[in-house]
């Protein structure tokens, strides 16, 4: 007898947020590994409620609620993003009984959403067994245990889900053949889908989890990527964004055989790179091939252009790998609307002349601004650092380490002044 499971993506509870290509991922290799047992699946993702505008991303539809008592004094107004609760419980009601429910939590400080729609699953289908897996659920796995009302917490890769069903009395029968997430028809439709075409990252930056989350690095093969791109391509797909942490990395080896396959397959698909692209490999043939393979929306990782911290924190890449990769992608035609560069304040130790300084250089460069707030991950080095300096401790509340939260909190910066920068920011950019 086929076993019915229903996988749930929770609510954004936050400052703000924006769908910027956000898909629940890791839940849909969950699914798409489920899909290799007796297993009848369905979905329903809480944050699937945006307005779709360019490239298919979107404003997410939100409803201003009361925030936790630990972020009364943030003065800024708290939000739960995506459906009605009302059209939660009717979708919910709608799905016949199910074996177990398998949720998800990206960010750490979201968990209020997992709050919530666990106590409504609990009105609606009473004990069925809940299971929580992603971010939260492997760095706070104590605090998930006491917090969620989850049954069972799962931390790590989804090849184990099987042994955690079995604990909670649930055998999902004989092994098949895998399907591909959006071949699952989870979702009516695919505005853009997301893609990795590896696991983890070859670099150990400071404010990265990715070393917590996955222990290596892993290349998926090229004929299995350009496979699963035809294929949402077939389904009507036309906007692609990419989710590596290090998508260029060994790039003769890795990106450019995915790139030259694309551009002799000709698909009319846009390409997009949200998680930051390690400008030092990207060279004059590596620009030129994304520029042919369609790439719209490239993103490079900076944080900060002090050599020093640059080196402290990873030196992964540094001011002069910047500018030959801008000048590298606007030969090939990138404009200043396509390549935009990340820098992160509230970094412990990075104060204001140092943030101005960046700006001032990616000024230079002529390319867009993208300013980003230090959001402290337990286990990463730049936590420790926190720790040892006394700013926070170890057992920090997640709700603490949002990124609006913590810069407001632990920065020291000035809020008038953040604010002058983010508007002069705002009009460079608008240039």
């Amino acid at each position: 007898m086929s076993r019915k499971i229903l996988l749930i993506n929770p609510w954004i509870y936050d400052f703000a947020a924006f769908n910027f290509w956000i898909k629940p991922l890791g839940l849909l290799k969950v699914a798409e590994h489920l899909s290799t047992f007796d297993v009848e699946l369905s979905l329903i993702d809480c944050t699937d409620s945006f307005e779709v505008k360019r490239y298919g991303i979107g404003r997410f539809k939100t409803k201003q609620v009361e925030k936790p008592g630990i972020l009364k004094d943030i003065p800024r107004f708290y939000k739960r993003y995506g459906i009605s609760i009302s059209q939660f419980v009717e979708r919910l009601k709608a799905i016949p009984p199910v074996d177990a429910v398998m949720l998800t939590c990206v960010m750490s400080y979201w968990y209020p959403g997992i709050q919530k729609t666990v106590e409504i699953i609990r009105e609606i289908l009473g004990n069925v067994p809940v299971v929580l897996g992603g971010i939260y659920a492997t760095l706070y796995e104590e605090h998930a245990r006491e917090n969620s009302g989850a049954d069972f917490i799962y931390k790590g890769k989804t090849d184990r889900i099987n042994s955690a069903l079995y604990d909670l009395g649930i055998k999902i029968g004989t092994k098949r053949k895998r399907v591909p997430y959006y071949k699952l028809n989870l979702y009516n439709e695919y505005p853009f889908a997301p893609l990795l075409t590896s696991e983890g990252c070859p670099f150990g930056c400071s404010y990265c989890a990715s070393g917590l989350l996955t222990d290596k690095y892993h290349r998926f093969p090229h004929g299995e990527i350009l496979k699963e791109i035809e294929g949402l391509f077939k389904i009507g797909v036309r906007d692609i964004a990419f989710y590596d942490d290090a998508l260029l990395f060994d790039s003769e080896n890795h990106i450019k055989p995915i790139l030259k396959g694309l551009i002799e397959e000709g698909f009319n698909v846009r390409f997009h790179c949200p998680n930051g692209l390690n400008a030092r490999f990207i060279n004059e043939e590596t620009a030129a091939l994304m520029k042919q393979a369609n790439f719209k929306t490239i993103r490079l990782g900076l944080e900060t252009v002090d050599s020093e911290r640059q080196k402290a924190t990873g030196g992964k890449v540094n001011n002069k790998d910047m500018e030959r990769a801008v000048r590298f992608l606007k030969k090939e035609g990138f404009s200043k609307k396509e390549i935009g560069v990340y820098i992160m304040y509230g970094l412990p130790g990075l104060d204001i002349k140092e943030l101005k300084n960046s700006i001032n250089f990616l000024k230079s460069l002529d390319v867009r601004i993208h300013l980003t707030e230090f959001s402290p991950i337990r286990g990463t080095r730049s936590w420790d650092e926190l720790v040892l300096m006394g700013l926070i401790n170890d057992n920090l509340d997640p709700l603490l380490t949002n990124n609006t939260v913590f810069s407001y909190l632990y920065s020291g910066y000035d809020a008038d002044e953040i604010s002058r920068i983010k508007i002069n920011v705002k009009e460079f950019n608008a240039k």
